[in-house]
């Protein structure tokens, strides 16, 4: 069973990247590539992603949004969407869980580890963006890729 994922980033570069980090693991595909909210959407439809890795920020349609539009459509039920951000506050990562993300992990946050501190030992973030990394980590670490797909 192969995963089947579109990669959607305004950054060409952060695009490449991830591709070369799916297309290594035998059992996933990237399917796609959008730079903008909006062809994340219609690649999502064209192209039925098991799952797609959406920047939060993008030019013409935010990544929030077009997990928003995901989300609704009947059609996509079975896409799981992960946003990623640098931006560790609250605010966007509740708005993404919201609007259908599957999981908010904080760019660059390693998996199972607590969340970052400002100079002054406060967790960045607060309390919501620790429950919500926890939350990811867990839905990510403890479902198989192949769980997310249904094709082969």
């Amino acid at each position: 069973m192969t995963v089947r994922v579109l990669l959607a980033d305004d950054q060409t570069l952060v695009r490449a990247a991830f591709a070369m980090l799916v297309e290594s693991a035998p059992d996933m595909e990237v399917v796609g590539q959008a730079g903008t909210g909006r062809e994340a959407v219609e690649l999502a439809r064209a192209e039925r992603a098991d799952l797609v890795v959406m920047d939060i920020r993008m030019p013409d349609l935010d990544g929030i949004e077009a997990t928003r539009l995901i989300a609704a459509d009947e059609d996509l039920a079975g896409v799981r969407v992960l946003v990623l951000t640098t931006y560790d506050t609250d605010e966007h990562i509740v708005e993404a869980l919201r609007a259908g993300a599957s999981g908010v992990p904080g760019e660059g946050h390693p998996p199972g580890r607590p969340p970052r501190r400002d100079p002054h030992g406060r967790r960045r973030g607060g309390a919501a963006v620790a429950g919500a990394h926890r939350t990811a980590d867990r839905a990510i670490s403890a479902q198989p890729l192949g769980a997310l797909g249904g094709r082969s």
